[in-house]
């Protein structure tokens, strides 16, 4: 499903390529503060798919390491570095599933592990993940997580005042549904996808389990593309700066939930 979406992502406009080499930035405006200063840290980016968030922060001086089990995404992103000129020593990516990214870094840890919006839901197993990341991080290391709130995603597709998926769903979720979040009307063939709901607790909790510490976590009322009818384009204005990038917002006059969320936590041992 993945590979076959690839090609249909980089001609795609959410994505825009062309503006993303000629210097356009990927990232949000939260996730830059939350950050922080990254010049001279190692970070991976874990399930980084076209690597363009990756490559984001490599243009603000972190050495990255990308991961994604997709070969045809790892390609494209390779391609992308290229374009800027980057070798691995600045910018790598490596192909493997996220739970062996451990052996495939050969062991390496960085001062920082990111994963971006969409790869939660793609996981079976959570407190799985939790461990590989704290087994991924120097002392002193964090995970910043930036992702799309299940409370959001929740949200029938028709009517954003309901709610189409239990918030506590615990089996996985099976569906046939062609095209793809970045070109709906795309015509695709491999469409069986498999996703599961965690809830944010689930999350925090498998983090603290894993030995990490919860550092902060919020919640924000806008997301990256139009998930249920009616929703209204703005511009994401969050951080100190904002990154000015096309965001999405439940209609006036509809309660407001959270679609994104995103939450630091800190390894044990001195600041990275």
């Amino acid at each position: 499903m993945w590979d076959e979406r690839v090609p249909i992502h980089v001609a795609s406009d959410f994505y825009d390529l062309e503006a993303f080499k000629a210097g356009r930035d990927a990232l949000r405006g939260f996730e830059v503060d939350e950050v922080g200063d990254v010049n001279g840290k190692s970070l991976l980016h874990l399930q980084c798919h076209l690597g363009t968030d990756t490559l984001s922060w490599a243009a603000r001086g972190a050495r990255v390491t990308g991961l994604d089990f997709s070969p045809q995404a790892v390609s494209v992103a390779r391609e992308l570095a290229n374009s800027f000129g980057w070798d691995d020593s600045t910018a790598r990516f490596v192909e493997a599933d996220v739970y062996d990214a451990v052996s495939a870094v050969e062991g390496q840890r960085y001062d920082i592990v990111y994963t971006g919006l969409g790869a939660l839901c793609w996981l079976p197993d959570v407190p799985r993940w939790a461990h590989t990341v704290a087994r991924l991080l120097n002392p002193g290391g964090f995970l910043y997580l930036s992702e799309f709130h299940p409370v959001g995603t929740s949200l029938s597709e028709q009517d954003p005042s309901q709610f189409a998926i239990d918030y506590f769903h615990r089996e996985a979720l099976v569906y046939e549904d062609g095209g793809t979040y970045a070109a709906k009307d795309a015509k695709t063939h491999s469409n069986r996808a498999v996703e599961w709901q965690h809830p944010v607790s689930e999350v925090v909790t498998s983090l603290v389990g894993a030995g990490l510490r919860l550092e902060l976590l919020r919640e924000w009322d806008f997301t990256l593309f139009e998930h249920t009818a009616g929703m209204v384009k703005g511009r994401d204005t969050s951080g100190r700066s904002g990154s000015g990038a096309t965001v999405f917002r439940l209609p006036p006059g509809t309660p407001r939930v959270p679609l994104m969320y995103s939450l630091r936590a800190s390894a044990g041992g001195p600041s990275a």
